[in-house]
């Protein structure tokens, strides 16, 4: 589900975020980090360190302790409409 227009910034790590942005974009659904980590075949720890750095660039949301959704910034880098590498930590607008 790779989209080669997609712009990704120097602090992302992939694919393992990209797996994770596509995962919570396909479901639209609230997941758990346990939930994700099952489905991109990492362990739980690495998928929480990175939700952590993906939800301090916008690209997620925390919706309640252990529970994300994937934010309008993340869905437009899945798209190819935002390039990553211009975003900054905890910033809600770009």
């Amino acid at each position: 589900m790779t989209n080669s227009r997609r712009r990704p910034g120097d602090w992302m790590q992939l694919p393992i975020d990209d797996r994770i942005l596509e995962v919570l974009g396909s479901s639209e659904l609230i997941l758990s980090p346990t939930i994700i980590a099952e489905n991109i075949d990492k362990s739980r720890e690495e998928v929480n360190r990175r939700l952590s750095k993906l939800s301090q660039h916008g690209f997620i949301v925390r919706v309640r302790r252990g529970r994300y959704q994937i934010s309008a910034k993340g869905r437009d880098y899945l798209s190819g409409d935002l390039d990553a590498g211009k975003t900054s930590e905890n910033r809600e607008d770009e």
